[in-house]
């Protein structure tokens, strides 16, 4: 059954979800949906005391991109335009299990539950993976000046709980197409043959799944 491309590109801070998805959009025309983060009036708090600020900061990334999506449903993809976005609601459920206290926790997922249950689904999802060494590297480069209290810790766990759950993703939703790439090994942001394998790879899953274009 043919259907509207909505990719979406998923990964850990600093992996390269929004330069990628910027390619893409740039590529194929597609309309891009870009996270709100800078915009999170409990950021920087967050990252100066996790525990106290956690649900506060989750909770504004849940409801910006609850109503992100929203928009994007009725905007754009109810109109047949295709959609890549730096992001994947799934997300909040990785950070929330790696923030909260277990009482905030379950507050969250309850609203979460009731706020996604009729999002729409992206059908094809972009993840990039890379090492410890390469994400500080490139949080570095970037310079953002809130992403400078990052615990290294603490993106390493989120490292290896993004590697847990698109591995469950992908045995929970076989339907939906999951493209990996490793961030150590293909910079596509200063290498073009790097971003040509994965508008490749992009390419034949389109064709595949026969998504309208």
């Amino acid at each position: 059954m043919s259907s509207t491309p909505f990719i979406a590109v998923e990964g850990p801070i600093g992996v390269g979800k929004t330069s990628l998805a910027k390619a893409i959009s740039e590529h194929y025309k597609f309309k891009l949906l870009k996270e709100i983060v800078e915009e999170n009036p409990f950021l920087g708090k967050f990252y100066d005391n996790i525990e106290e600020w956690s649900f506060q900061t989750e909770m504004f990334f849940l409801c910006n991109r609850y109503k992100q999506l929203e928009d994007i449903q009725t905007h754009y993809l109810n109109q047949k335009i295709p959609v890549v976005a730096d992001y994947h609601i799934f997300k909040n459920r990785i950070f929330a299990g790696q923030t909260l206290a277990s009482n905030h926790y379950h507050k969250y997922m309850q609203i979460f539950d009731i706020l996604t249950k009729d999002m729409p689904v992206p059908n094809m999802i972009i993840y990039l993976n890379a090492s410890l060494d390469t994400l500080l590297e490139r949080i570095e480069l970037r310079g953002r000046n809130i992403e400078k209290q990052i615990d290294p810790s603490y993106l390493m766990r989120l490292i290896n709980d993004y590697e847990m759950f698109m591995a469950a993703f992908q045995n929970e939703h076989p339907e939906i197409p999951v493209l990996s790439f490793n961030g150590d090994e293909l910079d596509f942001v200063s290498h073009s043959s790097d971003k040509e394998k994965i508008f490749a790879a992009i390419e034949a899953t389109l064709h595949k799944g026969e998504l309208t274009r």
